[in-house]
């Protein structure tokens, strides 16, 4: 019993030492391209024996560690996956290597400080009211008013209420309101959508329109599509309806957002597949991650005789620290390749001829393949991009459940959103496809589908049903 309590000891002790590699490998494993160059730069901060080979283009090894020292590694590596859910939750806090020098903190706010800003919606309301000649008080009752203005350009709260709370006169609010509205975006301090629109109008000159009319009085049968109720009501046509309703289609329904600062999502692809003399080849992209070696000024120190114990414990555990880095960051980059590897023999067709001949594939058959755990291929493909003949696409993308087809073939959900939006975009605009039509058509080609699943895939797909589909 001793000696199996001493061996629970050893276990634990291991576990605890391995427990902020586990960390680090875990984070380099799922950390997408652009941050993981800054994670290591952070790490070549607070250990000193790593040093960047900047004439080193290579991660075919790990560069800097005995070769004698790969089994080791591997078994350490493997204890740490066996750990993996442990830490699933702290692996999430990106937060958790967001140290380093004071120094390198002050650089990376002197960056963030430098990012141009875009206008907001407020801020452009602002500059248009001052140049506009206006007395203290106007000016405030207008400012107050742009402060009730969303992202989108409608306005929050009428001028009743703004009254209210503020004392300043109702006729004041709407006087001011009435100068706004008049201002950039068309359409902005709108108080709903079809005011929205009849501003819009207004601004064009075509108060006297058709849709200007059917706008004021027929608002909720346009957003329903009624067509043929609103021809009956104005004594009009169907078609001249749908003329109608598609010009009105034209107008801005939330003019705010042209002042929306777009998603700064730069994508930087971990792995690229080029077709060459008829086949994929896979290109790592290894440009971006600093290629790393145990500098040799630490090694000759341990072999100096006059340092001293504790300075020689120290950089042995910086020198243990840095060949691990080295080894997770190369660990990173194969299971990586492997992955793609696999993606790309089991969807050539997709790399042939696009989407729609993407194949149902599972994590779990990859982890089978590759010999992993199926959340190590979760975390390697977070995050990561692969270019493609067929464009950028996010690695999870190549991921999906999939049918069994009359045939015995399977066919990715993917696919079969496809189909289904082809069909739609090839349906007749006077008779457009129901969901139940649309199960009908996919089951004649072998295709077994459920209408609510239809129904699903058409909201994901942002496709009306076919009652608003329909075009007169």
């Amino acid at each position: 019993m001793a000696g199996h309590g001493m061996h629970q000891s050893q276990n634990l002790a291991l576990q605890q030492i391995l427990a902020p590699q586990l960390q680090q490998s875990l984070l380099i494993l799922q950390t997408p391209l652009l941050e993981l160059r800054n994670l290591v730069q952070q790490e070549m901060e607070t250990n000193p024996v790593l040093e960047e080979l900047p004439d080193d283009p290579s991660l075919d090894g790990p560069n800097g560690a005995e070769p004698s020292a790969d089994t080791n590694f591997k078994e350490e590596f493997e204890k740490l996956a066996s750990l993996d859910e442990e830490w699933r939750d702290y692996m999430a806090q990106s937060s958790s290597y967001s140290g380093g020098s004071r120094e390198a903190r002050d650089k990376r706010q002197f960056f963030f400080d430098s990012i141009a800003t875009q206008e907001t919606l407020q801020q452009n309301l602002v500059g248009q009211l001052n140049q506009t000649a206006l007395g203290t008080d106007d000016r405030k009752t207008a400012e107050m008013i742009i402060g009730n203005i969303d992202d989108n350009g409608f306005l929050q709260s009428t001028p009743e209420e703004m009254a209210l709370n503020s004392g300043i006169p109702k006729e004041d609010f709407e006087k001011m309101l009435t100068l706004i509205q008049s201002f950039y975006p068309r359409g902005v301090g709108a108080r709903d959508l079809r005011e929205c629109l009849l501003i819009q109008l207004q601004r064009e000159g075509k108060e006297s329109s058709l849709e200007y009319k059917i706008i004021s009085e027929h608002m909720e049968d346009l957003g329903k599509r009624r067509f043929p109720e609103i021809a009956r009501r104005m004594g009009i046509s169907v078609e001249e309806v749908q003329k109608a309703a598609n010009n009105i289609a034209r107008l801005n329904p939330r003019p705010g957002q042209v002042f929306a600062a777009a998603p700064q999502n730069y994508v930087l692809p971990d792995v690229t597949v080029e077709k060459v003399d008829g086949d994929y080849q896979i290109i790592l992209n290894n440009e971006q991650i600093p290629h790393l070696r145990i500098s040799n000024i630490y090694k000759d120190i341990i072999a100096q005789d006059n340092n001293g114990a504790d300075v020689k414990d120290y950089i042995r555990d910086k020198i243990r620290s840095g060949k691990f880095l080295i080894r997770s960051i190369h660990q990173r980059q194969q299971t990586i390749s492997n992955i793609a590897h696999q993606i790309v023999s089991r969807q050539r067709d997709f790399f042939e001829h696009g989407p729609s001949h993407l194949k149902p594939m599972t994590m779990g058959d990859i982890a089978d393949a590759i010999g992993v755990h199926e959340t190590t291929v979760s975390r390697a493909v977070s995050g990561k991009y692969m270019a493609t003949p067929q464009g950028i696409f996010e690695m999870k993308y190549f991921f999906t459940p999939g049918y069994q087809t009359a045939t015995g073939e399977s066919m990715s959900n993917t696919s079969v959103k496809e189909a289904i939006l082809d069909l739609v975009k090839h349906e007749p605009g006077s008779s457009p496809l129901s969901d139940q039509e649309i199960v009908e058509i996919l089951t004649e080609r072998g295709i077994p589908i459920a209408r609510r699943t239809v129904a699903k895939y058409r909201t994901e797909l942002n496709i009306l049903p076919s009652h608003m589909r329909r075009k007169y």
